[in-house]
């Protein structure tokens, strides 16, 4: 009974040891975040924008929706916008209310709102204003945004990773240099937030020479990594 406990008191021993050991040698590491950041001109925009249209019944609100909007879709395959970069997005008709608050009587319907929204992809920047123009022309009146991007971000996004590896081991070889030690190799690299999306920046001021002056600034990539470097002996 003895040997068997006085075995088990070894093994515990060993095993806290080989526990420490390992604890200490976790320690031995430095632990820093890098970012990194690219910016590129845009070349696709996407804009948002359609019609909305009031009338007494619901049906006679739509169909002047509707009206607008063929024409629109038609202008636009006309001016060589591809089906596929055209795409409905928002279909509504809501009632419009009178005394909603109940202050003079019961509240009732007075008519009825349509809205039909689209948005149109547009591959060719320097048509934009004009394809807003053509738009407006045929009753567009309800804009709902305007986003830049790049048909292929993934150039972009490899680079802002290199950039944040990049970052990552200066920190680390700074943290090194001050503390009197030596980098060593990297024990474990991790992304972060998921993979890198483009964003838009501050726009700069732009114009295309239509009747609605665009400014298309620039897009950004950015990347975020974890890393681990050994302390080298």
């Amino acid at each position: 009974m003895k040997t068997g406990l006085a075995a088990l008191g070894a093994a515990l021993v060993l095993g806290l040891g080989a526990g420490m050991a390992q604890a200490s040698e976790d320690m031995r590491v430095i632990r820093v975040t890098g970012e990194g950041r690219v910016a590129a001109a845009p070349d696709t925009a996407t804009i948002t924008m359609g019609v909305t249209e009031q009338a007494d019944a619901a049906h006679a609100a739509m169909s002047q929706v509707s009206v607008s909007v063929a024409a629109i879709l038609e202008r636009l395959e006309e001016i060589g916008i591809a089906p596929e970069d055209v795409q409905t997005q928002r279909l509504t008709v809501n009632p419009v209310w009178s005394n909603r608050n109940y202050s003079e009587g019961e509240a009732e319907i007075t008519g009825f709102v349509a809205n039909n929204a689209i948005s149109v992809r547009i591959r060719d920047l320097p048509s934009l204003g004009d394809v807003l123009d053509r738009i407006l022309e045929e009753g567009g009146n309800d804009f709902s945004g305007l986003q830049f991007s790049v048909q292929d971000p993934e150039p972009l996004v490899n680079e802002a990773r290199r950039a944040a590896v990049a970052d990552a081991r200066a920190k680390a070889e700074l943290y090194a240099e001050a503390a009197g030690v030596s980098l060593g190799a990297v024990q474990r690299i991790e992304e972060m937030g998921g993979s890198p999306r483009p964003m838009m920046m501050e726009m700069a001021a732009a114009s295309r020479g239509s009747s609605v002056p665009i400014a298309e600034g620039e897009v950004t990539v950015e990347a975020s990594v974890n890393m681990v470097f050994l302390i080298a002996e």
